[in-house]
C-alpha cells in the first residue's frame, strides 16, 4: 500500500517551553482518512504546521507522495489543499472574485468544480465573504480545497463549531473524495463522533507523543473497556489489557480484543467503547 503522507521521527522543541513534538511518526496510506486525535495542547495543530514547513522542524522527514516538500517542488504543492479552523481569505471579496484569483494560482484549478460546489452548498457568488457566517466560510475552503485536483486534504479542526447538519454535508464530501484511491485525507478534530463515521485510520497523540495508530473499526468493534471490581482487576494479567483508570470503586480497563479478553474473563463485563473513551484511558495511562 502506498501511502500520500509519511512522517518519520518529526520532532520539535520551543525555548522557555516543556512542550515539544517527540518524535512523531505516521503515514496516510492513498485511499483513506486518517483521524489525528488528542486533547488541547497535544501537538495536532503544531504537527500539521510543521509537516507543512509553516513551522521549522528541528529533526525528521515529512513525504508527500514520496517527496519531500520544498519550495522548488510547486507541483507537490499543488496536490495538497489545507483548511484551517479559520479562514484566510479577504472579506472583501466574494466567491467570483476570489475564483479569478486562485485561478491564476492554482496551475489546476477547475472553475466548473469550483461553481459546482457553490452551488451544492448553496454559496451566494455575488456575496462578500465577510457576511459569510462560520458554516458559510468553512463550506467556501473546503469548496477551495477541492477545487485545484488535490491529492491530499489536511483538515485542522475543519469541521469545529459547525452544526450537525452541515457536518454531515461536508462529511459526505470527504467520504466521496476518498472514492478516487489516489485521494487521502489527514484530519484533526474533537469531534470523535464526526471520525467514526468516516475515518479508516486513527492516530493518538498525547503530549507531543503519539501514542497509538490503529483501524478505526478495529478500535470500534474490537476494542473494549472492562468494568472491575478492585479484587477482579488486582487479579488481572497485566499483558491483557492496555491502559486503565480508576472510577470510585471501579477500575475501568482498556482491552484490544473483547472477545478474547471475554472468554479469559467470563464474569467481568465488557461494553463496547468509542474513541474519546479510549483517547481518555490512554492519556490518563500516560499521566500515571
Amino acid at each position: 500500500m502506498k501511502n500520500s503522507l509519511e512522517i518519520t521521527n518529526l520532532s520539535k522543541s520551543y525555548k522557555n517551553s516543556s512542550f515539544k513534538l517527540d518524535n512523531v511518526s505516521f503515514d496516510v496510506p492513498n485511499g483513506s482518512i486518517m483521524g489525528f486525535v488528542g486533547k488541547n495542547g497535544a501537538g495536532k495543530t503544531t504537527t500539521i504546521n510543521a509537516i507543512l514547513n509553516i513551522i521549522s522542524k528541528d529533526s525528521g522527514t515529512v513525504n508527500f507522495f514520496g517527496q519531500q516538500l520544498l519550495d522548488s517542488k510547486k507541483n507537490i504543492r499543488n496536490d495538497i489543499a489545507v483548511v484551517f479552523d479559520a479562514t484566510n481569505f479577504s472579506g472583501n471579496l466574494t466567491p467570483s472574485k476570489l475564483e479569478k484569483v486562485l485561478s491564476d494560482i492554482y496551475a489546476n484549478w477547475d472553475n466548473k468544480k469550483f461553481i459546482s460546489l457553490l452551488e451544492r452548498f448553496d454559496l451566494n457568488k455575488n456575496k462578500k465573504i465577510k457576511t459569510f457566517s462560520r458554516g458559510m466560510s468553512m463550506k467556501l475552503s473546503i469548496a477551495v480545497a477541492l477545487s485545484h485536483q488535490a491529492k491530499l486534504l489536511i483538515l485542522d479542526e475543519a469541521t469545529a463549531g459547525l452544526d450537525p447538519v452541515v457536518r454531515e454535508e461536508i462529511l459526505d464530501i470527504f467520504l466521496e473524495f476518498v472514492e478516487d484511491e489516489s485521494h487521502s485525507i489527514l484530519i484533526s478534530s474533537h469531534i470523535t463522533s464526526d471520525l467514526e463515521k468516516i475515518a479508516d485510520y486513527i492516530t493518538f497523540i498525547s503530549d507531543g507523543k503519539i501514542i497509538l495508530t490503529e483501524k478505526k473499526d478495529t478500535l470500534i468493534y474490537e476494542y473494549g473497556i472492562a468494568r472491575c471490581k478492585s479484587i477482579d482487576f488486582e487479579n488481572l494479567d497485566r499483558n491483557d489489557y492496555i491502559s486503565y483508570r480508576k472510577r470510585g470503586l471501579q477500575t475501568e480497563v482498556l482491552v484490544t480484543d473483547k472477545a478474547v479478553f471475554s472468554k479469559k474473563y467470563p464474569h467481568i463485563i465488557v461494553d463496547n467503547t468509542t474513541i474519546d473513551e479510549i483517547l481518555i484511558l490512554i492519556i490518563k495511562e500516560e499521566n500515571m
